[in-house]
């Protein structure tokens, strides 16, 4: 089945903005129909759901837009192995527990200048 960016929209819940920006970016592809001369219309495939799917999990854990670029080239074209996606995932665990030290790191230091404020040494 084919898509038009609005049905797109509405399937995946992606604004069409947001579509329209992926495209741009090289995230994912719409085709012209040649045959139609009348419009210029571009049909978003299948795939394209899958890839979008695919976007929003991978922001949804941390990914940046560069990285699931990088991510989605190699996996769809199966140029990642079961131990080459294993280790991207484990690389992303590694980034988001780095992460959430610094955030214990700056949530210890704002608890501590709470203590400092009540007690009024500030």
């Amino acid at each position: 089945m084919k898509y038009l960016i609005n049905q797109l929209s509405k399937a995946t819940e992606i604004p069409i903005g947001t579509i329209r920006f992926y495209e741009k970016s090289g995230l994912i592809a719409g085709e012209k129909d040649e045959k139609i001369k009348s419009n210029n219309y571009t049909y978003y495939s299948e795939e394209v759901i899958e890839k979008l799917d695919f976007i929003k999990e991978a922001k949804s854990v941390g990914f940046t837009l560069a990285e699931i670029k990088d991510c989605m080239d190699a996996w769809f074209e199966d140029r990642l192995n079961t131990e080459d996606k294993i280790k991207l995932m484990d690389d992303k665990i590694a980034q988001i527990n780095a992460k959430i030290e610094e955030m214990q790191q700056l949530k210890e230091k704002l608890a501590y200048a709470k203590e400092v404020i009540r007690n009024g040494e500030c």
